[in-house]
């Protein structure tokens, strides 16, 4: 996997990407993380790198090194900026379940393309496409959308890091989030990619994201496949 140095210090994105599998359950609570050589070959880096990499999640209090014993999970979960509750997707690792994502496509739209949208956001605008499974089993289908601020991006960037961590790193600070739910036919392409049947409905999820000024950064359109999991939400007293 390529980190670059024009994303910033080469550590601190594979710090990202190690969270980031945590997060999803790739690295499973109670279970080693690759060791030092592994990560060292997988990434093109050195070993200060990846130690440095290691050294701040377990700062954070993702991982406990030991000598001769390798570096383990030990936290999967991180404060949400959603909410005061937990992501849906820690929730699911919590409870064993392994969450993988999958970019589909990355592609810049030009006003004409999906008229709908540019009442949203202008001219032009970037879409992501990503399938999630669930241990192993196609589970959710995202297109998001994005405003200009990421089409700049790296295509490798959107394979390892999260969409708000992309966002985070252009300084733009997320505020608001409104969620609507449905249960709605489910688009052919979006069936086949899910394995289900389009004839029958879905939950769809639809989401607007917008930064400290009420600026619209992110519309997306989620379809799960229930069947397979309950879509869940924990709140904290």
């Amino acid at each position: 996997m390529r980190v670059t140095r024009k994303k910033g210090p080469l550590y601190s994105q594979i710090r990202d990407i190690i969270r980031d599998r945590i997060l999803h359950g790739i690295y499973a609570i109670g279970t080693n993380i690759p060791s030092e050589p592994q990560l060292e070959k997988e990434f093109n880096v050195s070993k200060i790198t990846v130690r440095n990499a290691i050294k701040e999640l377990v700062q954070e209090g993702y991982l406990e090194t030991k000598s001769g014993k390798g570096t383990k999970v030990i936290q999967n979960t991180t404060a949400s900026k959603l909410s005061r509750g937990k992501r849906f997707t820690e929730i699911l690792v919590e409870k064993g379940h392994q969450v993988q994502k999958h970019l589909l496509d990355v592609k810049a739209v030009q006003n004409g393309e999906e008229t709908e949208l540019f009442r949203l956001f202008g001219d032009q605008c970037l879409r992501v496409e990503r399938l999630y499974y669930l241990d192993g089993e196609p589970y959710i289908h995202y297109t998001h959308y994005l405003s200009r601020i990421l089409l700049d991006e790296e295509l490798a960037a959107f394979k390892d890091q999260s969409l708000y961590k992309l966002i985070e790193d252009k300084n733009i600070e997320m505020k608001t989030f409104r969620d609507q739910f449905d249960v709605t036919d489910v688009p052919a392409y979006v069936a086949e990619k899910l394995e289900i049947d389009k004839e029958k409905p879905v939950l769809k999820r639809e989401r607007y994201s917008y930064d400290e000024h009420d600026q619209l950064v992110e519309y997306s359109e989620g379809y799960y496949n229930t069947k397979r999991q309950k879509y869940l939400i924990n709140y904290d007293a």
